[in-house]
Formats: C-alpha cells, structure tokens, sequence
C-alpha cells in the first residue's frame, strides 16, 4: 500500500504547480518520506504542521517530513484517500462525513484514522465596525467570505449559514470563497464585509486586521444556534467563548460555535511508524506551543473516542491508552 505517488503542493482543494516524484510515506535504503497535508499560510494547521515536520525529521531515524498547503480539512481528507498525502490535521466534522461517505464524500468514505485530538476550533464570524454588522442575521445583503474551497471552514460556514435562516446562495449581495487572509486584505480594501474562519486562536490572519490602524474589530457572536446544528448534524459541535481581548481591540468576549479537530493517517499505515508519530507530537507539544499557542492546549484528557469523532487507527489507541488515556 506505501508504495510511491506523486506529491504536490495543493491549494483549495486542487492541485497546483509542479508536480514532484515523491511517495506519500515511501521506505528506500531506510529512508522515509512523509508528506503533511495542513491548511493555507493565515490559518493554525500550516505553522503546526511545520513544527511537527520538524520534530519527525529529527527524531525518527530517516524521515523527511514536507508540509503541504492546502484549502483545508475537505481537501486534506481528499488527499488522505487518494494517497497523495501521509498525514492530515483536520476538522471533527469533516473527518466524520469523510469516514461515512457523506456530504463532500458521498459515495467515497476516505479510511482515516485518528492518532491524536489537538485542541478545538474556533468559529470566528469577522466584521469591523461600520459596516453595519451587530448579529448575525445583518449579513443578509452584506458582502460575505465563506472560506476556502476545501475547507472545514466551508462546511461549517454552510451549516451556520443555513441554522440563521439565510441562503448562502440568494441572500449575500456577494459570496467570495477566499483564504483568511485574503478575506482580511478584501476587508481592508473595502471589497469584503465580514467573512468566516475555523481556527485555533488567535489566528495571524484576523490579529492582523484587529491591529490595522483605524480599524475595530468585530466577532459575531452565534452561540445561540449551536443547538439546532447539532439537532441535524450530530453532536460534534459545541459552544464556546473567546474571551476578550484574544485579538487587538476585540473588547468583548465572542460566543461562538466549536469543534474539535485531529491529526488523522489511513488506517493501512503500519502500527509502528503510527507510534513514532504520535510519539514525536506528544513529547514535542512544548517545542510545538513555541511555534503556535494553540499546542498549548494538546492534553492527555483530550484523548478521548468523542473527541476524536472517527475510529483510532489500533496503534494510537495503544499509545494513548499506556499513558493512562480513557478513551471510552
């Protein structure tokens, strides 16, 4: 199964520039090459990615571990069940329609497994000030980014969206597709009103518009339709609070929608090569919360079958079980 596949560096979901012989996780002479899918450069997955990278490179003998820029948690699924990648961090959400064939899946259930539950994702609604934007059904005739086309950010967007009692495709006077930090530029440059983005916090993309000069930031609060997104998806959603001043000038907590999101392999990957992963990121969470603060929260109590939202691939499930894991 870990024979050689092409790799590519893949932007919202479709592949991109040149293409590279190289294995997703391919063994020659003792070497071993791994490929990371994360996400785009203004969100959370890429810097972590990069830092896990690191620690695979250096401390298990003979990877060379690349990240790969993605559209996100859809799009990293999609490469996980094509083969074209090792590794993914994605989204509960989108990691249980991927396994059940569903939604973006339908009719293609991709064999993840989940090694290790990191820390939850944040549904950030962005505004400014000025633009006329207090709740969340003010979007209605706004300008809007959805996010990234294969993107975790997209599916949630989506259900949110459709919770509020709006119609993503009739009631924008626009619906951009756009990264975080694009949707921040449009912002900025008066082209965009408010956009959504599923992250850790805080994320460069949105520290970055709160401390533009003349500029206030605002996150919409939604908590209030946690209940009726899960009525019809499932309890992998859950409300949480940012709390106030996470981001320059947000002078108000944010209560909004969470999920939790994993590091997931296919389930044909060897046990013992899983062990050394999960091994690397576990012990490197400290290096890992210098690269980015959201590692900061990877936790023994987070190992849990809820959390994770999809089977354990077997030999995770031992690790996390020796170190005293319930896992349910």
């Amino acid at each position: 199964m870990y024979d050689r596949i092409s790799r590519r560096t893949v932007l919202g979901g479709l592949a991109v520039g040149a293409t590279l012989a190289a294995p997703r996780v391919a063994r020659a002479q003792g070497a071993q090459q791994l490929a990371i899918a994360t996400g785009t450069t203004g969100g959370v997955y890429y810097p972590l990615g990069g830092g896990m990278a690191a620690i695979f490179s250096r401390n298990i003998p003979g990877m060379s571990a690349t990240v790969e820029v993605t559209g996100g948690s859809v799009a990293n699924l999609q490469l996980l069940g094509a083969g074209r990648v090792g590794m993914i961090l994605t989204q509960v959400d989108a990691a249980v329609d991927a396994v059940n064939g569903r939604e973006r899946f339908q009719g293609r259930p991709v064999p993840a497994r989940a090694i290790f539950v990191m820390y939850t994702n944040r549904m950030q609604v962005v505004t400014v000030e000025g633009r006329g934007i207090s709740a969340m059904t003010d979007l209605k005739g706004k300008r809007v980014s959805t996010g990234a086309p294969g993107s975790a950010t997209e599916v949630m967007a989506f259900r949110l969206i459709e919770a509020v009692g709006l119609d993503r495709d009739r009631d924008f006077a626009a619906r951009e597709r756009l990264s975080p930090a694009e949707s921040t530029n449009a912002i900025k440059d008066g082209k965009l009103d408010a956009y959504f983005f599923v992250s850790g916090v805080p994320t460069s993309a949105i520290v970055d518009l709160g401390a533009t000069p003349g500029v206030k930031l605002r996150l919409i609060d939604h908590a209030e339709y946690v209940p009726k997104i899960v009525e019809k998806y499932g309890p992998v959603y859950f409300a949480e609070e940012i709390p106030a001043g996470t981001y320059p000038g947000q002078d108000r907590p944010n209560k909004q929608m969470s999920v939790g999101n994993i590091v997931a392999v296919r389930a044909d990957m060897p046990g013992e090569l899983v062990t050394a992963l999960v091994k690397n990121i576990w012990e490197g969470r400290e290096e890992l919360a210098r690269v980015h603060a959201a590692a900061k929260d990877f936790k023994l109590e987070n190992q849990k079958s809820a959390a994770a939202g999809i089977p354990w691939h077997p030999a995770a499930e031992a690790y996390w079980k020796a170190q005293g894991a319930v896992l349910g």
